[in-house]
């Protein structure tokens, strides 16, 4: 396990509880590999990152994004040729441009928490949850000859083999192309926290204006903005990271974000209610949809 945070974490305590593997931890701070040790999320610590790769059968990279590539770089020249080395990063396209070494499998699980560290892991965070893959078979559209990876038999033993693991830490793994799944996760992960933290400073400066009274515990925030503000101010170092590895397709997202927006406002200004009727019900139908794909849940 490189990385002992609440991810790594958890992957630990699930890989042991549930597989009965003996975890080892490496982490570039000892005290979060002492307190891993302590809360079972690991057996063992490691000091160094080739101590904790030699002769296991399958590494996960728990690193921040920006860190991912090069960690899973490090690990894949000291690991055996048949040990596993996948990835936890909510970005892809940067990753499996960087590797295309066949024990490699890029991955991401949807699963997390409002507060990290290894204090906040538990061995339920994956149960049910969908966790992707990008094996070197996937195509990385956009990619010009030669910098694409290698492509390799979507069902090899790399593949397998962390499939095999992921379902039985109660995931559900799904093989997805790494384009496709950086421009889902900029509109329904990257782009919420956009929005969240745009939330809470919108809220502040009215707070600010001094027409409401605050301070006392009176003004209570209504469900709506407690649940679209709940990731705002997120990991300041990881979300840099994700903001940057996928600021392409963020950027695209909050342009259309934007072009909705101020067509809201062109119908606030201009008293269309029939507009914003049509607006709201096409969110309650787009809504739906989602619910019925499994992305929202219902009713």
């Amino acid at each position: 396990m490189l990385g002992v945070g609440l991810v790594g974490g958890s992957i630990g305590m699930a890989v042991r509880a549930r597989t009965g593997a003996h975890v080892i931890g490496y982490d570039s701070r000892a005290d979060a590999l002492s307190s891993a040790v302590d809360l079972g999320a690991i057996d063992e610590p490691a000091y160094e990152l080739a101590e904790a790769v030699a002769g296991v059968d399958v590494v996960f990279v728990a690193t921040p994004v920006g860190a991912s590539a090069e960690t899973a770089l490090r690990a894949l020249d000291v690991a055996g040729d048949d040990c596993v080395v996948t990835d936890v990063g909510s970005t892809k396209r940067r990753i499996v441009r960087a590797i295309s070494d066949p024990r490699f499998v890029g991955g991401h699980p949807l699963a997390g928490a409002e507060m990290g560290g290894v204090a906040n892991a538990r061995e339920d965070l994956f149960d049910g949850a969908t966790w992707y893959l990008t094996p070197l078979g996937a195509p990385v559209r956009g990619v010009s000859p030669g910098v694409a990876p290698a492509h390799a038999d979507p069902t090899s033993w790399a593949l397998e083999r962390v499939q095999a693991l992921i379902e039985r830490l109660g995931a559900r793994p799904l093989a997805i192309d790494p384009d496709a799944h950086d421009r889902v996760m900029a509109s329904v992960s990257h782009l919420p926290h956009v929005l969240a933290n745009v939330l809470v400073a919108q809220a502040l400066r009215a707070l600010e204006s001094g027409e409401v009274p605050v301070g006392d515990g009176t003004l209570g925030p209504g469900p709506s903005f407690r649940d679209a503000t709940r990731v705002a101010g997120a990991n300041t170092a990881i979300w840099t990271d994700i903001y940057m590895s996928n600021g392409d397709l963020l950027a695209e997202a909050l342009e259309r974000a934007i072009d909705e927006l101020e067509s809201v406002r062109h119908s606030l200004r201009g008293g269309d209610a029939q507009a914003l009727a049509a607006w709201n019900e096409r969110a309650r139908t787009e809504r739906e949809q989602l619910r019925r794909a499994g992305l929202v849940p219902g009713p």
